[in-house]
């Protein structure tokens, strides 16, 4: 089915989403609405691999760290797909998240920077994420927003050579420098 021929007369279900080709782009729907998100640049699979490689070294005991694509399915109207997620060895087995992740991760790029920062975070904050990091490759930068009273509270922002070392409340002991997410994975990894 081509995109053109999506029903607009009702809001998208993750039924309509399931028709779309598998063509390298990202779909995703929020509130019944089609989010289409061109593949990512080099900056962009640089910091996510860094960050891959880093996270899945810390990720605690029952947790592992997985990359976009992977569906987090919220409800037939909300099906997301972070750029990274912390999730339960068990959602490894199944198509698609059905519950919270432990962590959200995305990296902003031209195409999605207003997305992530306001609609997205909306979204992910009314799905009950707990956590949720936005890194800026351009800056390089990491924001940490945490649920708090059902509202995200930034609880940190980092950039350059700082490094963010996450508080003892979680959602696990890590630290991250956002020069370093930028750098080639095979000339520095990041350090835990």
């Amino acid at each position: 089915m081509a995109i053109a021929a999506l029903p607009t007369h009702r809001p998208l279900t993750e039924d309509d989403l399931a028709q779309l080709p598998e063509d390298g782009r990202r779909y995703e729907l929020i509130d019944g609405e089609l989010l289409v998100s061109p593949s990512p640049g080099g900056p962009h699979q640089r910091v996510s691999t860094n960050l891959l490689l880093l996270l899945a070294r810390v990720a605690p005991p029952g947790y592992e760290a997985f990359a976009a694509p992977y569906d987090w399915r919220v409800n037939r109207f909300n099906v997301f797909v972070p750029d990274l997620m912390i999730v339960p060895h068990e959602a490894g087995e199944s198509k698609r998240l059905e519950a919270p992740p432990l962590l959200a991760v995305e990296i902003l790029s031209p195409s999605s920077r207003q997305r992530d920062v306001g609609l997205k975070m909306r979204a992910y904050e009314a799905a009950g994420l707990g956590w949720y990091w936005i890194i800026d490759p351009e800056a390089p930068g990491l924001t940490v927003m945490q649920l708090v009273d059902g509202r995200f509270r930034k609880v940190a922002a980092v950039s350059g050579e700082e490094t963010y070392r996450s508080p003892a409340e979680g959602p696990f002991a890590v630290e991250v420098t956002p020069s370093r997410l930028v750098l080639p994975h095979n000339q520095e990894l990041p350090q835990p």
